[in-house]
Formats: structure tokens, C-alpha cells, sequence
């Protein structure tokens, strides 16, 4: 037998996929949200490899697009949650993802957000997709505060925080040794049902 290589976005040893599960689902008005799947990558690559990664670290190449998904999957299984995966209720390509996010060594609860495509972005998708999952952070995982850290210059992500009633916390401890803003999200009780 010879070892050949396999394309991209396809698995391993004849095609088997592995799927996260169980997972919850959410639904919004427009949206699906899920966890990471398996076809995934080519969506998430052509973010990651281009400038609409600069401020998340990239732009990345094909190899660090690869592990930060692999990490983004990884953070469900150890974590038991993670980053949803968000696509309209009427089209499976994958447009972003949202959700909550907390690997180790960080000094707190974030919620998160990466809008995929240009062709997504003025829709109102990342703001709808942040208030499901911060919901599900609050009500599902009991979380009785979040922030979400933000490098200085992104200023489509500083309007999104504030238009979730994040505020600007000059006191909480910034994530990495990059520039980075915190927004602290209001907490559970001070959010209107």
C-alpha cells in the first residue's frame, strides 16, 4: 500500500468523518449555528490565509490555518464547548463563527467572533449569532460574566462589542503580549430577556 497524500478539507484513510456529538444546535431568526464539521476548512482557510485574519493573528498559512481549526474543534472536546460554527438557515456555507471560548492560560471568558466573508459582513449575522451564544454561555454554561478582547485598530469588532452593550474594562487583564482591548459584556441580570 502507498501512502499518498489527501487533499484538503478531506479526511484521512478513505474519507470517515467524525462528527462532534452531541453538540447543541442554535437557531436564530436567519442563522444556523453549530459546532465545527468536517468540510469546514476550505471556508475557514480562505479567511484565515487572507487580511480579514490580520487581526487574529494571520494572515496564516495553510499550516496554521489547519492547527487553529483543529485547536477551534479541540476546544469543544476539552472544554465541552467552544466557537459555533454560523451559516444562513438557507445556504450551509459556513460564514463565521461566534461563541464562547476559553483556552487555557487565558485570563477569562471570551466571547468571540470571526466574520468569514466580506459578502457577510453590514448583515447583522455576527451580532445576532453573539447574542445566541452569549445567551447559551449565560443560561446553558452558567457563566456570570464574559469578555471579548479586541486588538485596538478593529473597529467593525469594537462597534459589535459595544452594540452588545460591552463596555471598555481598563481593569481586566488583556490576553497575549499583542495590542488588545477588553469589553466586558453586560452580565446575565442586567440583560433584558
Amino acid at each position: 500500500m502507498v501512502d499518498r497524500p489527501v487533499p484538503r478539507g478531506q479526511a484521512a484513510g478513505g474519507g470517515m468523518a467524525i462528527a462532534l456529538t452531541p453538540t447543541p444546535v442554535l437557531e436564530t431568526e436567519r442563522l444556523i449555528l453549530r459546532a465545527p464539521q468536517r468540510g469546514d476548512m476550505p471556508y475557514w482557510e480562505a479567511c484565515a490565509m487572507s487580511d480579514r485574519a490580520r487581526y487574529i493573528g494571520g494572515p496564516l498559512d495553510a499550516q496554521q490555518a489547519w492547527r487553529s481549526l483543529c485547536h477551534l474543534t479541540g476546544h469543544w472536546v476539552h472544554r465541552g464547548y467552544g466557537m459555533f460554527i454560523w451559516h444562513l438557515k438557507t445556504d450551509p456555507t459556513p460564514l463565521g463563527m461566534t461563541g464562547p471560548w476559553f483556552p487555557e492560560t487565558w485570563p477569562e471568558q471570551e466571547i468571540g467572533w470571526t466574520v468569514w466573508s466580506a459578502a457577510a459582513e453590514g448583515k447583522g449575522y455576527a451580532h445576532e449569532a453573539a447574542i445566541a451564544t452569549r445567551r447559551f454561555a449565560y443560561d446553558t454554561l452558567g457563566w456570570q460574566t464574559a469578555v471579548s478582547y479586541i486588538h485596538p485598530d478593529n473597529a467593525r469588532s469594537i462597534a459589535l462589542a459595544t452594540r452588545l452593550g460591552a463596555r471598555l474594562d481598563t481593569d481586566a487583564t488583556p490576553m497575549g503580549t499583542e495590542p488588545c482591548l477588553v469589553y466586558r459584556h453586560p452580565a446575565p441580570s442586567e440583560i433584558a430577556a
